[in-house]
């Protein structure tokens, strides 16, 4: 027993609970909030690649991770364990950052969240990120020296915003190679949105003079100074994956940006006196599709193997099958597994 690792046996207790759980409500399963129990996870389930439900509700099976290092890249705030994807979705990074480094940004990227093991709702700091079809990127560029797990850790974010005006651009961070960066990622044909700081996305309609057409995929949204969040479609035959609607047509530089600029979506809500207070409900596993139970409860994948490009396991960027959500649907309807009462694991510490 003592040479089997730390994580080894959480993925065992959490498998056997989850079992449990499949078979019916429990006091655990509706009393424990989904973001412990996906955030207590620390491997990839065994199964096909598979994004389940929407960006901001649901979960993934089959999950890649990107490799902590590459030639033209770097994974940050590795504690957080949230370098997990859709093999498509690491795919796309890994061609992004070779794609950036001929634009001139650095020796390559530095990539934040994509999402945990298993998906779905995180610990602290997303609402969605929580299919493998989401990630973050630093608005810095790879240094020329490879960065330590230290300084992955503590290094500060760099803001585009002049902090002392209103929703302004800081003519002394932005630069046109930023900007050439942002764009390159909204050109691919995979990619949905590229989200911004509504600032970021007024600077681009005011100088950007390439493709207009492709603006239409840079959304302004809260935050996103400091790093901007590429979003990929719902990969092909991935039936679970519910897909968003699509962009308006034109290039985003209308009424909707300027709305930004106004005092409404700032303005804190006004109380009602006449409504009771009442706490937020955490989000929990019922209220997640059906098959995030038997995702959480199917056998783990070890790390190396899970590793995109490398391991036993080939994975390749080519659409998934409609097989995975078989396998789902098989591991639901299982009959449970007959097993002792066992706690819950305590969560990840936050970093």
């Amino acid at each position: 027993m003592a040479s089997i690792s730390r994580s080894i046996i959480l993925q065992a207790v959490a498998s056997a609970f989850l079992c449990t759980a499949l078979a019916g409500p429990s006091t655990a399963q509706e009393g424990t909030p989904a973001k412990q129990l996906f955030g207590g996870v620390t491997l990839p389930s065994k199964t096909d690649p598979q994004p389940v439900g929407f960006y901001a509700k649901g979960c993934m099976s089959g999950a890649v991770a990107l490799p902590t290092d590459g030639p033209t890249w770097q994974a940050m705030r590795l504690s957080r364990n949230r370098r997990w994807g859709n093999p498509q979705m690491i795919a796309l990074l890994e061609q992004f950052s070779r794609d950036s480094t001929k634009l001139g940004w650095g020796s390559g990227i530095l990539v934040g969240d994509i999402s945990q093991p298993r998906g779905g709702p995180m610990l602290s700091g997303h609402s969605s990120h929580q299919i493998g079809l989401d990630a973050d990127i630093w608005f810095t560029p790879k240094p020329d020296q490879p960065l330590s797990p230290q300084e992955r850790e503590s290094m500060p974010f760099t803001s585009m915003l002049d902090k002392s005006k209103f929703l302004t651009v800081d003519p002394k961070r932005w630069t046109t190679t930023h900007a050439r960066v942002v764009m390159q990622a909204a050109s691919y044909p995979q990619v949905e949105r590229v989200f911004v700081n509504p600032a970021i996305k007024k600077k681009l309609c005011e100088t950007w003079t390439g493709d207009r057409s492709l603006l239409g995929k840079v959304r302004p949204i809260y935050g996103h100074d400091e790093h901007f969040h590429i979003r990929i479609h719902c990969p092909a035959g991935a039936s679970g994956c519910q897909k968003q609607a699509p962009v308006t047509a034109g290039d985003g530089c209308d009424k909707s940006l300027a709305w930004w600029f106004t005092k409404e979506p700032w303005a804190a809500p006004k109380p009602d006196p006449n409504k009771k207070p009442v706490k937020p409900r955490p989000v929990m596993l019922s209220d997640l599709p059906k098959a995030c139970a038997a995702v959480l409860a199917a056998p783990a994948r070890a790390e190396e193997e899970a590793t995109f490009g490398g391991g036993a396991m080939a994975f390749t960027s080519q659409p998934a099958s409609s097989a995975p959500a078989r396998n789902i649907e098989a591991i639901i309807n299982d009959p449970p597994v007959p097993t002792a009462e066992v706690p819950l694991p305590k969560p990840r510490p936050l970093q």
